[in-house]
């Protein structure tokens, strides 16, 4: 396998170019986890791993209680199956709300008001009551806790971490929140040393080719841990060397780097900003050319733009704009595209407005 190889393999591992699950819910936990802080952005990430599927049926399986919205690592918000949830929190959410602690004090966010917060918010949501942030943070505010400035949202993400709350499904264009326990009455329980392989095994499964820096990367995991989660699955990974260093993957995903299966990865993709393809790694240098990457992250901000791709490389940027029933969509080559990749775009645009229920334009 060569470097250029990683993309193509990349796009089969994650379910874009080889599909991996029948549902939402089923490409979610293919994945383990998926990037959800910009939530329409994340929605259109699982619908383009699920061909037919439709906005509607993915914001359903939310609904469901199949695909829950939450803070499993990092601090970043993610879809994570229903199954999940739990086992991930306990593992990946500590050392996040430990090293926090800074933050916390420099808002005045004691341990008594974390309490106090908790108390209102479970009295407030119990019994299968769902409410919206903006009501949350009034009823927090008639309670003598201010959740201005970030406030907030760092009582509702610490709670959230910590296994109290979750997101439900949107009222209208507003988030809101349910009580974890409510929401997702059962899940999987597993022991430290069982979730660091089963996270180690779901990354590399959907994620590979892959190293170990980015698995730690991408879970926030120790790097002891990180190193203890591939041993204990090595045996069930591909390995492939390229410049010196260890690439671990699925088996099948090895086939990828093929060239009937690097066919595939011909065609044009049009990726989300935050999609896993992009942010899954820490080092991003295989798939994006580096002269392009401030474009991507604009000043660095943190801000990951939607993402053209081909052959594995992210070749451009796109942008909707949403009018009525109709959608107007811009596809911003960072160079000259040729008429087959146009062409795959052009199909790509109309897949996403299938995906919408709208009518769609390519510009």
């Amino acid at each position: 396998m060569t470097l250029r190889e990683i993309g193509p393999c990349r796009l089969a591992a994650q379910g874009i170019t080889t599909a991996h699950g029948s549902s939402p819910a089923e490409v979610v936990a293919h994945l383990g986890a998926m990037q959800a802080q910009d939530y329409l952005g994340a929605l259109w990430g699982v619908g383009l791993r699920l061909p037919g599927t439709t906005e509607g049926e993915v914001e359903q399986a939310i609904a469901n209680r199949e695909i829950v919205r939450t803070w499993p690592m990092r601090g970043t918000l993610h879809f994570v199956a229903a199954a999940d949830v739990r086992w991930m929190l306990k593992l990946m959410t500590p050392r996040i709300v430990a090293g926090s602690a800074g933050r916390h004090r420099q808002l005045e966010l004691d341990e008594a008001t974390f309490k106090r917060s908790e108390k209102l918010l479970v009295r407030a949501l119990k019994g299968g009551q769902v409410s919206t942030r903006g009501d949350l943070f009034a009823m927090l505010e008639r309670n003598r806790v201010d959740p201005s400035g970030q406030r907030g949202i760092h009582i509702l993400s610490k709670l959230a971490m910590q296994g109290v709350l979750c997101f439900g499904p949107r009222e209208g264009k507003q988030p809101t929140f349910v009580l974890l326990d409510d929401w997702v009455p059962e899940s999987r329980a597993l022991e430290h040393d069982e979730a660091i392989a089963e996270i180690a095994r779901r990354y590399f499964m959907s994620h590979g080719p892959a190293t170990v820096t980015d698995f730690v990367g991408w879970t926030g995991l120790k790097v002891t841990e990180g190193r203890q989660g591939l041993e204990a699955v090595s045996g069930e990974l591909h390995k492939d060397v390229i410049k010196g260093v260890e690439y671990w993957m699925a088996p099948s995903v090895a086939a990828a780097a093929s060239p009937k299966v690097k066919g595939k990865s011909s065609t044009v993709h049009l990726l989300p900003g935050f999609d896993e393809f992009v942010l899954g790694y820490k080092d991003r240098t295989t798939v994006i050319p580096p002269e392009h990457m401030n474009k991507i992250v604009p000043g660095g901000n943190g801000m990951f733009m939607p993402t053209i791709v081909s052959r594995g490389q992210v070749v451009g940027l796109w942008k909707r704009t949403l009018k009525g029933k109709s959608a107007q969509v811009e596809c911003m080559p960072f160079g000259k595209l040729t008429a087959a990749e146009l062409k795959a775009s052009g199909r790509q645009v109309a897949r996403y407005g299938e995906f919408l229920g709208v009518e769609t334009a390519n510009s």
